[in-house]
């Protein structure tokens, strides 16, 4: 478990490579002003096995964390595939959410395209081309986000070496994109009680999940407010962790005490 940083609790939850220390840059930005608990999803090392029990396993693991962390209630953010995880905890356990946090978030009524079924069902095979395809968008999103080729390169040079020292697996990936995919989660943001912020990138540039995907949550979630990421698409948590952190941070104090 990692538990940085103090004041009013952040728990991040990761996307579906399923570690946290992809989050790393923006977990170091928000533990500035906040206390920020997060930890790697079921399967990976030190989290135990992922088990046959569905999506759930995956709301009693946010609990553990915040049990864990001895938090009873908490600001709950997920990135990408862990804004499904935040959903459905935020409508299972209201009394432990203070505010809900969606960050490029595939939308309420997801079902893999064609390229995503092909990684589902074969993740050795597909994760080639999953890879080739990934450095071309990500060299794209950093033209707009990063001001220079040296920047870009530097970020590239330290982004690949945290990616080496804790990869994402295809086959625990296609697990989880198997679990999303069995699931519905529109009846999950009418029950969402708490302050909600949705987060998405520019349009032409989140080539992962289309920002209009995740911008059904303003409209699906009562009250819900958006919030444009200005110059990223994707990886704004990695490549522009001080502006991700003070878009949450001016929501968090907003909070009601």
């Amino acid at each position: 478990m990692i538990d940085v940083g103090s004041g009013p609790a952040i728990v991040l939850i990761p996307g579906v490579q399923g570690r946290w220390e992809w989050m790393r840059p923006a977990v170091q930005a928000l533990a500035r002003d906040w206390r920020v608990l997060t930890r790697s999803l079921p399967g990976e090392p030190g989290e135990g096995r992922c088990s046959t029990e569905g999506f759930e396993q995956l709301v009693r693991h946010v609990d553990a964390l915040m049990d864990d962390a001895h938090v009873s209630s908490a600001v709950i953010c997920g990135v990408s595939f862990g804004g499904l995880v935040a959903l459905r905890y935020a409508a299972m356990r209201p009394h432990r959410v203070r505010a809900l946090i969606l960050v490029s978030t595939p939308g309420p009524r997801w079902t893999p395209a064609a390229h995503q079924a092909r990684s589902l069902r074969w993740p050795l095979l597909s994760f080639p081309l999953f890879l080739a395809g990934a450095a071309q968008r990500t060299w794209r999103e950093l033209r707009a986000t990063l001001p220079n080729t040296r920047s870009r390169v530097v970020f590239c040079a330290a982004w690949g070496v945290q990616v080496l020292a804790a990869p994402g697996i295809p086959w625990r990936m296609a697990s989880r994109g198997r679990l999303a995919a069995a699931e519905s989660f529109e009846s999950d943001c009418s029950r969402v009680a708490a302050p909600t912020l949705v987060i998405a990138g520019e349009q032409t540039l989140d080539n992962v999940v289309p920002p209009d995907d995740t911008m059904q949550y303003v409209r699906e979630i009562p009250g819900a407010e958006f919030q444009l990421f200005e110059r990223t698409g994707h990886l704004g948590t990695a490549s522009a962790p001080d502006r991700f952190a003070s878009i949450i941070s001016m929501f968090m104090k907003k909070l009601p005490d």
